[in-house]
């Protein structure tokens, strides 16, 4: 507890506080992929995302399928955002790899898909994360995996 009585707001909590804060303040200010492609957050907690991505020409590839950089973007915010929920505060992240399985093609009139992001592992200097998405029916759409590099404060100096 503070001083004043208030209840000390946990790490874990203040990083889940701190990334839908950051989130909102891109969609209200029209930057980022959630305004851009309509990528939005549906959960989060400790170690998981759960973002959704509705198909619309804003996604589309020359063949009129979902371009399947911009399932490879819902990954890597999925990801990304699941190793954040779990640093400590003043600790940055970068993508380092992305590596992605497509599975099957997205038509830009289907319906809502979801995606699935879980850290796998978080180190000193590297995070591990997966991610799924899938369709309406549970259908894997397609998966990936992702390292990133963690830079805590103490590197920077």
């Amino acid at each position: 507890m503070h001083a004043n009585g208030a209840q000390e707001e946990s790490p874990e909590l203040n990083r889940i506080r701190e990334l839908r804060e950051i989130l909102a303040y891109g969609l209200e200010s029209g930057i980022g992929v959630g305004h851009s492609l309509g990528i939005t957050l549906a959960s989060v907690e400790k170690g998981r995302t759960v973002y959704t991505l509705t198909p619309s020409p804003a996604t589309a590839n020359a063949i009129s399928t979902v371009h399947g950089g911009v399932l490879a973007t819902l990954m890597d915010t999925a990801m990304g955002s699941a190793i954040f929920t779990e640093l400590a505060d003043g600790v940055l992240y970068t993508t380092l790899e992305l590596k992605v399985n497509f599975i099957r093609p997205v038509k830009l009139d289907g319906d809502q898909l979801s995606c699935e992001g879980r850290t796998i592992n978080i180190g000193r200097r590297t995070a591990l994360a997966e991610a799924r998405v899938v369709d309406p029916a549970g259908k894997l759409i397609a998966h990936g995996t992702s390292t990133c590099m963690l830079m805590r404060p103490a590197d920077a100096a």
